[in-house]
């Protein structure tokens, strides 16, 4: 998370927006701590995806980027996997 230009608790807060958002973008429920770590693991996956093809994220803006895009891929994987969608 250093790499990106945020700190602990940025990312945890731009973690949980992003997940939020992916959520919402999606038509998904989940709970706050579920939020944050779509987001934070998201960001972490697309910054990687991003980084094969050449592409690179800076800063609140592009880590918010990086894990609605992240958070969309991780729960398109789960409903896939799972075959059907659970809402809470």
């Amino acid at each position: 998370m250093n790499d990106a230009g945020v700190g602990w608790i940025a990312a945890i807060i731009i973690g949980g927006l992003a997940g939020w958002l992916a959520n919402r973008f999606m038509g998904r429920e989940t709970g706050v701590f579920l939020n944050i770590v779509l987001g934070i693991v998201g960001a972490a996956i697309a910054s990687f995806l991003f980084g094969i093809v050449g592409v690179s994220f800076g800063g609140w803006i592009g880590y918010l980027v990086a894990g609605f895009v992240g958070a969309c891929i991780l729960i398109a994987i789960v409903r896939a996997v799972r075959g059907r969608e659970i809402r809470r």
